[in-house]
């Protein structure tokens, strides 16, 4: 496991200098004993660099650092930070700074979503739909 790491290190280490970080392993699961890689990066970064799993352990993914004003929310209210159309807004208002700091002026709409979210912008709304029909969100609506 902990040559896993060790490879996923040289493999993904150079997208530190994009602020990028490893924090090592952490357990996703005590009864299993199921383990993952641990990295965190910060909102404005290509979050399709980073594999879902990397040799058979799954890639925990964070965002760290100062959010937009987009990504205010309520925690009483069970509003989802990461809801899509906040994601949406963001690259409304500042797709410019976006390609910017991604180094990417070709950047479209939709690549700059799955950029920023979790890779897959069509499949984060479809996970988010599910948690609103799970009742675990409220629906996001305009503040």
């Amino acid at each position: 496991m902990y040559e896993s790491l060790k490879r996923f290190e040289q493999k993904y280490g150079h997208l530190k200098k994009l602020g990028f970080r490893i924090n090592g392993l952490i357990m996703i699961d005590p009864k299993r004993k199921s383990h993952a890689i641990d990295v965190s990066r910060p909102l404005i970064f290509d979050s399709r660099l980073i594999p879902k799993k990397f040799e058979g352990l799954p890639v925990k993914n964070k965002i760290y650092g100062e959010l937009p004003v987009e990504f205010a929310v309520d925690r009483e209210k069970r509003e989802y930070v990461w809801a899509p159309e906040r994601f949406e807004k963001y690259v409304d208002r500042c797709s410019a700074e976006i390609k910017k700091l991604l180094n990417n002026p070709a950047m479209n709409r939709n690549d700059m979503l799955s950029a920023l979210c979790f890779g897959n912008f069509e499949e984060h709304k479809v996970k988010y739909l599910q948690l609103i029909q799970q009742g675990k969100f409220a629906a996001y609506r305009e503040n």
